[in-house]
């Protein structure tokens, strides 16, 4: 049993339950994890997250909380005597959320319009992505991590980039970083997939590759209909 009843209901292949696992993992909070089938999914999650119906919950002393960035920020509020995620300073966290807004509507969505679209509306997405990561680029300021020195809030809202960037990539046969254009982008890829935690927690590559392949074929036979 998980630390004070903490309980994570999540699937491996999603980038949104590895932000809760990173945040639990950095505070060192033990959990007990409870891996959903999201085409069977239990009585328990409908029951914790009635609205969304979907993955990550996290259940602490009996209560569920819902959404990524939400659950995040309650395990760095409940546990703010352990590695903090967020900084202290109001203007400092008050930017930090800023970027991670960020990386939510700009890179996150512009993901899955590269992956999801063909022909020229693709290349229009692509460039978007590369513009986005070029804006976040700018708040690294040649920091190692988005954190500074060790990981914080706004790396692991953008954690699922380094991979399934990639993947995405191989998909589409169309780079979107090059060290060239996005040398700080890339060098916060490296060292993020370099760290232990990151390394021990990714969820089995080609699971998530076949995935991918999947929601793409999914969504342009959709269009096509």
């Amino acid at each position: 049993m998980g630390e004070e009843g903490v309980k994570l209901y999540g699937n491996i292949l999603s980038p949104f339950v590895l932000r809760v696992e990173w945040a639990l993992q950095l505070k060192g909070i033990k959990y007990e994890y409870v891996n959903e089938d999201l085409s069977n999914k239990s009585p328990q999650l409908l029951q914790y997250n009635p609205v969304h119906k979907m993955v990550p919950v996290l259940v602490h002393n009996g209560k569920p909380i819902a959404e990524s960035a939400v659950i995040v920020e309650y395990i760095d509020e409940a546990w703010s005597d352990l590695y903090p995620l967020l900084p202290s300073n109001p203007y400092q966290k008050a930017t930090t959320r800023f970027w991670a807004k960020f990386v939510e509507e700009k890179c996150l969505h512009g993901s899955f319009d590269v992956l999801s679209r063909v022909g020229e509306e693709q290349l229009k997405a692509v460039k978007e992505m590369q513009e986005s990561l070029k804006t976040l680029e700018g708040h690294l300021e040649e920091k190692k991590f988005f954190g500074g020195e060790t990981i914080g809030f706004v790396d692991i809202i953008a954690g699922w980039m380094p991979s399934w960037l990639g993947m995405i990539e191989e998909i589409i046969g169309i780079k979107i970083i090059n060290e060239e254009d996005l040398p700080l982008i890339s060098a916060w890829i490296k060292d993020l997939l370099d760290h232990n935690m990151v390394k021990e927690t990714m969820p089995p590559q080609e699971k998530v590759m076949a995935h991918m392949r999947a929601i793409r074929e999914n969504v342009l036979s959709a269009m096509s209909a």
